[in-house]
């Protein structure tokens, strides 16, 4: 990305959970370009493909934030850069995650051997393995470089214990991913004037039709309850955080065919009443 392209959020995927259903948005990835610099945050399924349809080249692939090892946010992310590597990717690529993405990059290695050492004999590319570098982070300081500053937040996810809110700073814009979580309050701090507060939601009227048509029902409703945020709870937080724009994400349901835009947009209204934006795929929202 040139440093006089404007700065920009492009919602990649926008659903929350791994299934895929006929006609229906893909999960959670997003593209921020800001400073400069290209960033992938999350690489649920159909990630490769959305930043191909956002204009991005494969071979810019610079910088990935992994929020938490959940399948809708990591289960792309070693065909992705194996991807980008065929399509001559010949650039470091640093993978920031939680705990444990190391060992999912090992193995991605090691599951793909074949294709990899016949391609770098074959084709003459440089060894995929040599390019990324994997960074595993906690809460607070994540990397600081180019003007560019990462900060994580550990937010509340069970079961899942190492999931991370992250804060994107350079220069005066300020882009915040709340991550999958509960109603989290500490998150309004993290955000505080955030000029993008990328936040999961839920709608209760959703929940109970997706928990009626899915076999394992009752502990679904359990986990949603206790693990993700309704869009009112979405609201409360960028209101208390003051940021300038909430833009729902991760959307729990994103593909009933009864809800739409209207429904998410009378929820959320109820405690915020600045800038929104209600995630689609390819969306793209320019920051200020």
């Amino acid at each position: 990305m040139s440093a006089g392209k404007a700065d920009r959020l492009v919602l990649l995927g926008s659903k929350g959970g791994p299934a895929l259903r006929t006609g229906g948005p893909w999960p959670s990835s997003s593209l921020l370009e800001i400073g400069g610099r290209a960033i992938v945050v999350d690489c649920g399924l159909g990630v490769t493909r959305g930043l191909v349809d956002a204009g991005f080249s494969l071979k810019a692939l610079d910088l990935i934030f992994v929020t938490h090892l959940h399948s809708d946010h990591v289960l792309e992310l070693g065909p992705l850069i194996h991807t980008a590597w065929t399509a001559g990717l010949a650039t470091p690529v640093t993978v920031f995650g939680p705990p444990g993405i190391g060992h999912y990059w090992q193995r991605f290695c090691q599951a793909m051997e074949f294709d990899i050492e016949i391609r770098i004999v074959d084709e003459g590319r440089p060894d995929i393995r040599d390019l990324v570098s994997v960074s595993e982070f906690g809460e607070g300081h994540v990397v600081e470089q180019s003007g560019l500053k990462v900060a994580a937040l550990r937010v509340d996810h069970p079961p899942v214990t190492d999931c991370f809110a992250l804060r994107f700073q350079h220069g005066a814009g300020k882009v915040v991913f709340s991550a999958d979580t509960a109603f989290f309050p500490p998150l309004a701090d993290f955000a505080e004037g955030a000029d993008i507060l990328v936040h999961e939601a839920m709608l209760e009227e959703g929940i109970e039709r997706l928990v009626a048509r899915t076999g394992n029902g009752a502990r679904l409703r359990e986990h949603l309850l206790a693990s993700h945020s309704f869009a009112e709870e979405a609201g409360r937080i960028a209101s208390h955080a003051g940021v300038k724009r909430l833009v729902l994400n991760h959307l729990i349901p994103a593909d009933d065919p009864g809800i739409g835009e209207a429904d998410w947009l009378a929820a959320v209204r109820k405690t915020w009443a600045g800038d929104l934006t209600i995630a689609r795929d390819g969306l793209v929202v320019e920051l200020a």
